[in-house]
């Protein structure tokens, strides 16, 4: 996933809305979001090709989603696929704490990347790049944030775009079709406000756009989660056209 922006403990009864976009190569396969077969509490999207997911909830409550981190010259081809990172909390047994804890240990495994765990009661941003906040896991106080594919409310445009946007729909009780029609925003960022992650301009460019569409990679799955506090929670899931 490319792009998360989340409103956590902001909303009374709804400790958690967020508005997210799956950024893939159209040529990798993936399922929609379901409840899965082989961990029947999961439910999320799925890569065919590495068997994880970029973001999923379970039936009593768990929550996690997962962005890449932009780095081309950091990346390792042999790596595993970071969305096992993703899956593995969410059918597995730990808390988000001990899950961090765990990861700690082995932060040079995989390629750099945000992971977004928690439940009604706690939420954790860690990151394998950063400071020692992002290193050691961070659980957030109240408040709204975003994520691309640097760190945690890294000023890039999509981002700080999204999250005026997020805020003012979530200000006007907006309907669900809102935060899609937030997600569709083809607009380009100009040039002097564009991130340095060293690619070429030409493609910092088209990645700076809240939805992507180009001939071979683009956003294929818009996403808003909703987690209550009394009433389960529920992932509507919009694909997109490629």
């Amino acid at each position: 996933m490319c792009l998360i922006v989340f409103a956590w403990k902001v909303i009374p009864g709804m400790p958690l809305i967020a508005a997210a976009n799956r950024d893939e190569f159209y040529a990798r396969p993936a399922a929609a979001a379901d409840w899965w077969e082989d961990a029947p509490q999961v439910y999320a999207g799925r890569d065919l090709r590495g068997s994880g997911t970029w973001q999923g909830i379970t039936q009593d409550g768990k929550f996690a989603a997962l962005t890449n981190i932009r780095a081309p010259s950091e990346r390792r081809t042999d790596a595993p696929s970071r969305g096992a990172l993703v899956a593995d909390y969410l059918r597995g047994e730990l808390d988000a704490a001990s899950y961090i804890t765990a990861l700690r240990e082995r932060p040079d495994d995989y390629n750099g990347y945000n992971l977004l765990i928690g439940d009604r009661s706690t939420l954790i941003w860690y990151s394998n790049r950063g400071a020692a906040d992002a290193r050691n896991g961070k659980p957030l106080a109240s408040g709204i944030y975003g994520l691309s594919n640097g760190l945690l409310d890294d000023p890039w445009p999509k981002v700080m775009r999204t999250k005026a946007n997020f805020g003012s729909l979530l200000c006007q009780s907006a309907p669900d079709d809102a935060y899609f029609d937030m997600l569709s925003d083809t607009t380009r960022a100009s040039d002097c406000r564009l991130p340095k992650t060293g690619i070429d301009i030409e493609l910092e460019r088209v990645l700076s756009a809240v939805c992507i569409n180009t001939p071979e990679y683009g956003t294929r799955v818009s996403t808003l989660t909703q987690l209550y506090l009394n009433d389960g929670a529920r992932l509507t899931e919009r694909q997109i056209s490629s």
